[in-house]
Order: C-alpha cells, then sequence, then structure tokens
C-alpha cells in the first residue's frame, strides 16, 4: 500500500473507525463509503512546511507546520488517486492557534489546492483545538494533485486530510478512534516490528543521550539511539540553538567530559551565545560521532511511544516513526531516559517529582537579520533566501512586516530590544536584547501536555515584539526576522527520583558522596517571570528574571554530583541523564545545563558497561563495584574496548 495516501472502497470497514457517533448510526443505510485519507507528514513534497512531533503523545501523530517568521512557506505537495472520479467531501485537520487566548485574526490561515485550484474555504481559521474542519463538497478526476498553501507564514497547522464520497459523514475527533482508524488503514501489524535486542537502549538524543550512547558503545555495549528529530544535540542542535555551558574534564578525573568536547562546539560567539547560525551547532559533528561506533544503531525520527514492563523493570520499549507512523519494539537489558521530559520513568511507573506551581520555562529563541547587509544576506536561513537576495541586488531591501493583532500587544508595554529596556544581563544594542535566554515562557503550565500552548505563547511574544518595533516604534526598516525555534528549548520538567534527590542545599553545603561522579559547575540558576516586563502578563509572562547575582545563588565548585542520582529507585534497570535526573526542584539549578548533561551520559554508558558485564543493576554498581565505576572514571573518553 502507498504509504503517502490511504484508499477505502465501498463495504469497507475502515470509515467506521473514524465515524462520529451520527455517522456510525447512519453507516448501515450508505451504499459508497469510497474515501481517501492523506497525513500530513507524508506529502511527498513537504516544501517549506516543518514536520513538528512535540504533541504527538496527546494527538498520536506529528504535523506540518508552516514556520515562515511571516512570509508564506512553499507549498506542501502530494498525489492522489481516487477510488473513482465524482464528488467528495473535504474534511482538513487543523485548529486555530490563538483561539486558546481568543485572540482576533486567525494567523494561521492555508488553502486547500487541487491541481493547482484552491477550495473556496479558508482553513486554520476555526476552534482552539485540533478538529476537522469542512472544506465543503469538491469535483474530482480519478487522479489529482494535492497541496497545502500557505497564505501567511505565521504558524499555519494542517495534520490529516480526509475526502470521503459520502458527503454526509462526519468524521470523529475522538483520539483512540482516530488512532485506530489511522493504523488501520496504514496496514500496520498490531504489534509493533521486532528491532532487535540490545544491551542499552538509550531514549533522547541530546547530549546526555548522544553521550551515554558513545560511553556505552566505547565500553562494549551494543547499543539503540532513540531521537525524534532528525539531529542530534536536543537544545543544543541547530533547531533549538541554547549555547552548552558547564565545565568538563575537572579534578580529580579529568576525563569526564572528553567525549562531550568531542561532539560539542568549543569556541562560542561573544555576546549572545544562543540562537545564532546553526553551523555553530555543528549537528553534523554529533551524527558523524554516532555513526563512527558499529555498536551504535541510530533510530533517528523515531519517538518512544510506549514501554513493556514487568517486576519493576522495562522490557522493551516501543518506538513510532514520525513519518510512517511504523512502529517498532526494542529490548534490552538496561534503559537510559534521556528525554528531559522523563518519559520513559514515567511510561514504566518510575517515582517521579514535577515541580508544583511556577516552573522555570521554555526558552524563546530568535534573532533578526540587516536585509541591507550582504553578508547577513547570504548567511541568512529564510525560506525565502533567492526572493530576499534578488531584491537585494534589485536594491529593494525595505522589510515590511504586517500588524499582529493576534500577538501579545506590546504596543505600550517594555520589552527587552525595546528602547531603555535590557534583559538579565542584555547588553547595550537592543537588536542583541531580542531572542536571547531570558526570552522564555509557560512558569506555570505542564511542559509535557501543555507543550504546544507553551511554544505558540512564545510564537506570540516573538512578533508582538517585532510588531511593535517595527509599526509602533517605526526602527529597523530593512531589518526582518531571520531565525526562530518552532522545537521548544525546555529548562524543567519531570525529574525521576534515585537512591540520592540533591538539593541546592547540598551544593551550598558542598555535602561530600563518596560516589561523586560529574562535576557541577554552573550556579544554582533558576528563572522565574520577570517582574519588569510581568506587569499585566499574568500567565503569559515570557520574559524570565534568574536567581543568579542573588544570595545563595553560589557554591564552591566544582562540586561532584552523585551517581546514585543517575538511576531509579524503584525501576531496577532504569537509568537516567540529563535534566531529569534525581534532584529537587531547586536543585535543578546546577546541573541542569547541557555540558554537565552530557557528563552524565558518559557516567551512565560507563555504570551500564558494569552492569552488563558483572550481570548485576545500576543500584548494585554503587553498593559492590564503585571502584570499578571510578577506574572507568580514569579512562580517556575514546577508549574502546
Amino acid at each position: 500500500m502507498n504509504r503517502r495516501q490511504f484508499i477505502g472502497r465501498a463495504g469497507s470497514t475502515f470509515l467506521l473507525y473514524l465515524a462520529s457517533p451520527y455517522a456510525f448510526a447512519q453507516s448501515r443505510s450508505q451504499t459508497n463509503n469510497e474515501f481517501v485519507f492523506l497525513e500530513a507528514e507524508q506529502f511527498a513534497d513537504l516544501g517549506g512546511w516543518d514536520l513538528d512531533q512535540q504533541s504527538m503523545d496527546q494527538m498520536g501523530s506529528p504535523y506540518l507546520l508552516a514556520h515562515g517568521l511571516g512570509i508564506p512557506v512553499k507549498d506542501a505537495v502530494t498525489h492522489v488517486t481516487f477510488p473513482s472520479a465524482g464528488n467528495y467531501r473535504v474534511w482538513v485537520r487543523t485548529r486555530d492557534w490563538v483561539a486558546p487566548w481568543k485572540a482576533p485574526g486567525a494567523p494561521g490561515k492555508f488553502q486547500l489546492l487541487l491541481d493547482g485550484k484552491p477550495l473556496a474555504e479558508i482553513f486554520g481559521t476555526k476552534n482552539a483545538d485540533w478538529h476537522w474542519h469542512d472544506g465543503g463538497v469538491v469535483s474530482v478526476e480519478k487522479k489529482a494533485t494535492v497541496a497545502l498553501h500557505d497564505l501567511t507564514g505565521f504558524e499555519g497547522r494542517c495534520e490529516a486530510i480526509l475526502f470521503c464520497k459520502d458527503t454526509s459523514f462526519e468524521p470523529t475527533n475522538d483520539l483512540a478512534a482516530l488512532t485506530k482508524f489511522r493504523r488501520a488503514l496504514l496496514g500496520l501489524p498490531k504489534n509493533p516490528d521486532e528491532g532487535g535486542d540490545f544491551d542499552l537502549v538509550v531514549v533522547g538524543g541530546g547530549l546526555a543521550g548522544t553521550c551515554a550512547a558513545l560511553s556505552a558503545a566505547r565500553n562494549g555495549l551494543r547499543v539503540a539511539l532513540v531521537q525524534d528529530r532528525p539531529v542530534l544535540g536536543g537544545n543544543c542542535s541547530s533547531e533549538v540553538r541554547v549555547w552548552a555551558e558547564g565545565h568538563t574534564q575537572q579534578q580529580p578525573y579529568p576525563h569526564i567530559g572528553e567525549i562531550v568536547d568531542e561532539i560539542c562546539p568549543q569556541n562560542p560567539p561573544t555576546g549572545n551565545k544562543n540562537a545564532k547560525g546553526r553551523n555553530l551547532y555543528d549537528d553534523a559533528r554529533k551524527i558523524a560521532a554516532v555513526q563512527a561506533e558499529s555498536r551504535i544503531t541510530l533510530l533517528a525520527e523515531q519517538r518512544a511511544v510506549a514501554v513493556e514492563t514487568s517486576d519493576h523493570q522495562i522490557k522493551a520499549v516501543i518506538a513510532q516513526h514520525t513519518r510512517t507512523a511504523r512502529q517498532i519494539r526494542l529490548r534490552a537489558k538496561f534503559f537510559a531516559d534521556c528525554t528531559g521530559d522523563a518519559s520513559i520513568g514515567f511510561l514504566a511507573g518510575a517515582d517521579f517529582e514535577m515541580s508544583k506551581g511556577l516552573k522555570m520555562g521554555t526558552s524563546n529563541l530568535w534573532n533578526v537579520l540587516d536585509a541591507a547587509d550582504e553578508q547577513q544576506v547570504l548567511k541568512c536561513e529564510c525560506k525565502d533566501k533567492d526572493a530576499l537576495s534578488m531584491c537585494m541586488v534589485e536594491h529593494k531591501i525595505e522589510q515590511p512586516f504586517p500588524r499582529c493583532p493576534w500577538a501579545i500587544d506590546l504596543t505600550d508595554k517594555p520589552f527587552p530590544g525595546r528602547k531603555k529596556f535590557k534583559g538579565k544581563w542584555g547588553g547595550a544594542n537592543p537588536l542583541d536584547n531580542l531572542g536571547g535566554w531570558f526570552w522564555e515562557s509557560g512558569y506555570d503550565k505542564d511542559p509535557t501536555t501543555d507543550i504546544e500552548r507553551i511554544r505558540d505563547l512564545n510564537f506570540r511574544a516573538m512578533y508582538g515584539a517585532w510588531d511593535a518595533l517595527k509599526n509602533v516604534d517605526k526602527l529597523y526598516p530593512n531589518h526582518r526576522l531571520g531565525w526562530a525555534a518552532f522545537i521548544a528549548g525546555k529548562r524543567e520538567s519531570r525529574r525521576l527520583m534515585g537512591d540520592v534527590i540533591l538539593s541546592a542545599d547540598d551544593f551550598r553545603q558542598m555535602r561530600t558522596f563518596p560516589d561523586g561522579a560529574f562535576p557541577c559547575t554552573w550556579s544554582i540558576d533558576l528563572h522565574t517571570p520577570d517582574p519588569k516586563f510581568s506587569k499585566g502578563l499574568g500567565s503569559d509572562a515570557f520574559i524570565a528574571d534568574s536567581t543568579a547575582g542573588e544570595a545563595g545563588h553560589k557554591y564552591k565548585g566544582p562540586y561532584w554530583a552523585p551517581y546514585r542520582c543517575l538511576y531509579s529507585r524503584n525501576i531496577s534497570n532504569l537509568f537516567m541523564a540529563g535534566r531529569d535526573i534525581s534532584v529537587t526542584n531547586d536543585g535543578l539549578g546546577p546541573v541542569r545545563v547541557m555540558r554537565t548533561c552530557g557528563m552524565m551520559g558518559e557516567i551512565v554508558g560507563k555504570a551500564a558497561a558494569i552492569c552488563v558485564t558483572r550481570k548485576t543493576t545500576p543500584r548494585d554498581v554503587y553498593e559492590k563495584h564503585l571502584a570499578e565505576l571510578q577506574e572507568k572514571m580514569n579512562q580517556p573518553g575514546k577508549a574502546r574496548i
């Protein structure tokens, strides 16, 4: 079956999976159930639309995002063969992404084109929730070209399209029914494909997970590395662009951090280190290091969606491909949760905590460029780069920007980058205050279930600020938005509980642990809404303050945090590395920066090797084999068994 389109014929039972209660009741009298179902992520050509998988756990599927920064993106196109020519009702699964704020304007508008002709209905204009938007009845021939045509460049989104010969049919929005329909129509087996047996399955390909996989493989283990994006590095990738902080190679174990330094860029730019050009984050360097290890099986664009457990152990992880939806079962002796969200531990029933009330927010990194500067235009990552370059040749360098009534209204409000206003430690140049580390939101939201809304609030803040600078303050006539992250850069989520739960007081008091395993050098850095910029915004606050610089945020480092923070106290074969390790909410401050997280991964890889060779548990590594772990900590990062 062609995975890019799924066709049902008369008498098919597939459509009943998708039927609303009314449609199901009427189905007995229907004689023609011909239909075509298109998954947006499986279009033959995605054009300028981006695939967004962040809400798969809530939606069951990724979707396409028209992330054009105010410039309409290139059409996504695919080709369709219908069961027969004739009239079909069209349904498009989408939403008005600003409707949760009751904001006017529906910026995510797009059209559906059939053989280049637009349907009359404009999509992305209704409903705060994901739903089936009725596109009316169309007449088609046996074959057609279908395209998603973005109208604004302002984050339109499409998850699926349904053509149905029964024009009275109404599809359901029930997630369970929709998931059953998708999988039946895909022709996928009831059970996942068998992906093999491994010593260690690492889920999450940020710095923590990538370093864990490299460390484990170099210590002789067969490793599967599961990552739901096409690149590695997580927050330290070209998709998010948070600069990796934390000092590596500290005494008394100077080899810890060598893998981090091997795969992580070393020379930061001056000034604001975040949201710079994609080359600085060197995605290829991380991929190359992993591909050079024959013991690592890299499973990119695969999202872990389920686990299988027995007797307080994980037996397997089920991963789903973000494009094909095909699932694979990965069995292993040990597992490492490097997801940041503690997704695997959560699914396995591991003990965890999440801060109640305010949490550290999700980063909102973006930058601008000067269209009058030839070098900036040449380096531009804009999706309309060719058009921008041509305009420069023709001396048409002014960059207008539309008013954004649906964005946060910053007409008369302060924000970093506006005249006389800086973020914490912001530089003298106002443009350097835009899209920096202190742009973040979602302090009162659940970073696992509310991530789409958190990320969308970031969009509303960015577009509102740029609208105010361009159209209210009348500044920067030749500047335009150059890049913005659409993959969320999270700071805080669930934390899995280990045998030690490290707190900020442990750092302040320099409490010594016999199993100190990775050095922490970042301050007790916690973020809250900045009161200078939060007045009147309530839960829509989008600028952070930091505890750094306040009394009690420093400690005498480096501080060697204990190995016992890196495994679950109640799931006997589960490690963790990254910001989901066993710390309190204030203990998260010093450990969450990425070079430190990468060193956690190095330790997990070494400890997992001991577990496999000694046929023991992560807990027993501390209780019975700590000297062996410390011996491995004295070995070079490039050393291979």
